[in-house]
């Protein structure tokens, strides 16, 4: 068991991924790519190492994702555009302050043109609906400086819909409360200055239950521990101002025993097989936990905290202090 981050490995893990262009599971993973570079970014980013990537060649992959008939990015050249991979295009080129590089009012009436009339946002033209995409609307939307183009009201009209009697929010009206659906219903509300529509009580005590004894966070009630919930529940109870209502010591430890010390990278739990999406959600956990040594996460964006105050849209969560280097 780790008792330390291991950035270096990290950093080489996250430089690998690109690089086996030859190994089938980088191709049978082309749906997830634009996600998975905005991913490794962030890792980076967190880990203070962000120019471990060319800069110029992440900015190339994401406009070869450009989607001209819709107006949005796909996940991989070639195909369809979804809000998902819109908002990651849109982080990773924030990050990279290379927005200059977008047709923006295209890409805002995409986003806008999956609105539904309930408030709910499909994510791309084949319908699919989750209180998700409605946080992919939100957040793009905001990057972007075009938040005021939204039907708030609306959009704030179906999360309201989606809140359960334990506090929490599902995918969709009438599913169960969810960790990760939690995040995006809450960030979404955060950004739109609408926070009031969380019961912080009922919703905090939620969010601190999913701590299991060995420390790790599930997503759900009987669920097993997952180190990405270090940030989809962490991330709540930082906006909420509540980290303190769980053991930050023991989950530190978790994340930590997650790690692959050898070849670097961190898995959903100890001895599962790591990837991308757990190794940047438990470092994202770890900032906000104030782990020494790394940089500051803006809880709501799930992007560097500096990159969202220069933009004047830090909102008011509150991480735990950064411990020092020992």
């Amino acid at each position: 068991m780790s008792s330390q981050l291991h950035v270096d490995k990290h950093v080489s893990y996250i430089k690998s991924l690109g690089e086996n262009k030859d190994d089938l599971t980088y191709h049978l993973t082309a749906h997830l790519r634009m996600n998975a570079i905005y991913w490794g970014l962030n890792a980076l980013c967190i880990m203070n190492h962000k120019d471990a990537l060319d800069r110029e060649e992440i900015i190339e992959f994401v406009m070869s994702c450009w989607d001209d008939e819709a107006g949005g990015f796909g996940a991989h050249p070639d195909h369809d555009a979804h809000v998902h991979s819109t908002l990651s295009a849109i982080q990773i080129l924030v990050i990279h302050d290379a927005l200059d590089r977008v047709d923006i009012p295209r890409v805002v009436k995409f986003i806008l043109s999956l609105q539904q009339p309930s408030g709910v946002f499909r994510g791309d033209s084949f319908g699919e609906v989750d209180t998700r995409f409605s946080y992919c609307a939100v957040s793009a939307l905001s990057l972007l400086g075009h938040l005021h183009e939204l039907n708030a009201d609306l959009t704030v009209q179906y999360i309201r819909c989606c809140k359960n009697y334990d506090g929490g929010f599902g995918q969709c009206i009438g599913a169960e409360s969810h960790a990760s659906q939690v995040f995006v219903c809450v960030a979404a509300l955060a950004i739109l200055d609408r926070l009031e529509e969380i019961d912080y009580e009922t919703l905090g005590w939620w969010l601190a239950e999913r701590q299991l004894p060995n420390g790790g966070l599930n997503g759900r009630p009987e669920k097993l521990e997952d180190v990405c919930y270090s940030f989809w529940v962490l991330s709540a109870l930082s906006i909420l101002n509540k980290l303190t209502w769980i053991d930050s010591d023991k989950l530190t430890s978790f994340v930590l025993s997650a790690q692959d010390p050898e070849n670097g990278g961190i898995a959903d739990r100890p001895g599962d097989m790591v990837d991308v999406f757990h190794t940047v959600f438990g470092l994202a956990g770890l900032s906000l936990l104030g782990y020494p040594g790394l940089d500051d996460l803006d809880p709501v964006y799930c992007m560097p905290a500096s990159v969202i105050e220069a933009r004047g849209l830090r909102k008011g969560w509150q991480a735990l202090p950064r411990r020092a280097v020992v």
